[in-house]
Order: C-alpha cells, then sequence, then structure tokens
C-alpha cells in the first residue's frame, strides 16, 4: 500500500541551487568541490514521492556523491540552457542523462517555455498555416496541445512528428557535444513501442531505437530499460504523498521502480569509474 502523511504534506525535496543556476533541484545538496556524479533527466530522475530516487541509489552504491538534476516535466531546453548545469556535469566523474521526450523541446512549430518544458507558449506562423482549423489559445500544456492536433488532424500530424524528432536529435546532440565528461544515457523505453510511442501520453515521446543510435556515437554508454512498475500497477507501493497529491501519484515511478534503474546504471557506472 502506498504511505500517505496529509498533516506533513508528504515528502521533504529540499530544494536547492547550484551556482548561479535559478532552477531549484531535488537536495539535498550535495558537494561539487570534489568527485563526484552528475544525473540530468526529468520528472523520473527527481523521483517526486519517493524517498530514494536512483540518483541517492547510486550514490549509495558506488560511495559517491550524485548531483541529482532530475528537473519536473523537463525537456531537453532546460538543460541546453542552463550554463552552470552544464559547467558542473562536465567536471563530474560521469554524468547520466536520461533521454527525454521531444514534446517538451522548442522548434519550427512551436516554443516552449525555457523553464517549464511542458508548457506550451505559443504557435508560429507556420503551425497556424498547416494546422488552420486549431484554435491553439485552448492550450497550456504540450501534452494536451499534442493529443489534440492528433486526433483532430490525423493527417497532419506526422509532419509535426518529423519536426518534433528532428528538433529532439539537434538538441540532444548540442546537450551532449556541451558536457565535456564522460556520458552514459538511460534510456527508459516506454510502456509500448511503435506505435505506442508515438503517443502523446507516452514517454519518452517519440525517442525510439533510430534517434537513440544517431545520439548514442556521444557517450561513453547506453542502459536500455522496460518501463517499470507505473502506478496502476502496484507502483505507487512505498510511495510518500498527501491526501492532495494522490492524484499525481498516477504515471510516477515508484521505489521499485527506482531499484531497477539503479540496478542497471550501476555496473555501467562503476566500469567508467575504474
Amino acid at each position: 500500500m502506498a504511505y500517505e502523511y496529509p498533516a506533513q504534506g508528504g515528502l521533504d525535496y529540499f530544494p536547492c541551487r547550484y551556482g548561479k543556476s535559478k532552477l531549484l533541484f531535488r537536495g539535498p545538496r550535495r558537494r561539487i568541490d570534489g568527485d563526484y556524479l552528475a544525473v540530468i533527466g526529468g520528472s523520473e530522475t527527481y523521483g517526486k514521492f519517493v524517498a530514494d530516487p536512483y540518483p541517492a541509489l547510486l550514490e549509495q552504491g558506488l560511495g559517491q556523491p550524485v548531483v541529482n538534476f532530475g528537473y519536473m516535466n523537463a525537456g531537453i531546453d532546460v538543460f541546453v540552457n542552463e550554463p552552470t548545469v552544464i559547467d558542473i556535469c562536465s567536471k563530474a566523474l560521469v554524468t547520466v542523462v536520461q533521454l527525454m521526450g521531444a514534446q517538451n523541446t522548442s522548434n519550427r512549430f512551436y516554443a516552449v517555455h525555457p523553464r517549464r518544458n511542458d508548457r506550451f507558449l505559443r504557435a508560429s506562423p507556420l503551425m497556424k498555416t498547416i494546422f488552420r482549423e486549431v484554435d491553439f489559445t485552448e492550450f497550456n500544456f504540450t501534452r494536451h496541445m499534442l493529443t489534440t492536433l492528433r486526433v483532430q488532424a490525423p493527417d497532419k500530424f506526422p509532419i509535426l512528428v518529423e519536426e518534433l524528432r528532428a528538433a529532439w536529435l539537434a538538441r540532444m546532440k548540442l546537450l551532449l557535444q556541451r558536457i565535456e565528461g564522460k556520458v552514459v544515457l538511460l534510456w527508459i523505453e516506454p510502456p509500448a513501442l511503435a506505435p505506442a510511442s508515438q503517443e502523446p501520453g507516452r514517454d519518452p515521446f517519440l525517442v525510439d531505437a533510430d534517434l537513440v543510435a544517431r545520439v548514442r556515437p556521444l557517450a561513453a554508454g547506453l542502459v536500455r530499460l522496460p518501463a517499470c512498475d507505473l502506478p496502476g500497477a502496484g507502483g505507487s507501493s512505498g510511495m510518500i504523498f498527501s491526501d492532495l497529491e494522490e492524484p499525481q501519484t498516477h504515471g510516477m515511478p515508484g521505489p521499485a521502480c527506482h531499484a531497477e534503474i539503479a540496478h542497471a546504471m550501476e555496473p555501467e557506472l562503476r566500469g567508467l569509474l575504474e
């Protein structure tokens, strides 16, 4: 069963900042004046509702500080545009980069918020020309927008898919090129691959074997995992949340999933640390 602490408001994430960055990451803050590892990623890496997310488990297993740069609902844009994070990762012994979905990346069709990448800001003239029948003022989030377009304009949706894939590839290459140290890619596959991988509700959206193969040469390693225990299949067991937070737990990985990720990542990282 899940553990609820309504009086305490759920889990304390000890939010902290690093250097001049304005972004709040999960703490407690780790030291970066010696040897350490870093992890970049989205909601899964942040580990909401989980006392010990996989970066913390890796720290325990490897005996080295691990800086958790997981950011809720992040896309690649959050990190590409954050020089403090890039600098800290470049000085790390190894950096793990979780592959995030393509929906939260600015592209020729639409722009996302620079920090809250899941926030849809505006459609470009090109987008409005192609999807004339759609009123884009109705959307605040990328997932809602993409889900609607997939249903309302199925004949045009593949055009958007190709643009998102191209933007993801370009931005991912840029991120990996900017991190000067060793990088290991973490690919947590969606519950089912194509055609389900093209459904906006499946994460990482549009990331498939072809895209991963095209960025793999820029990394020192790759760890590929199937989607693990998500709520609805017992995945919320051991999660810590308040009554008000309970709806947010759906779709979030639980402690067992984080343990699986850490177990798979540790041998790869040990090999690079030797």
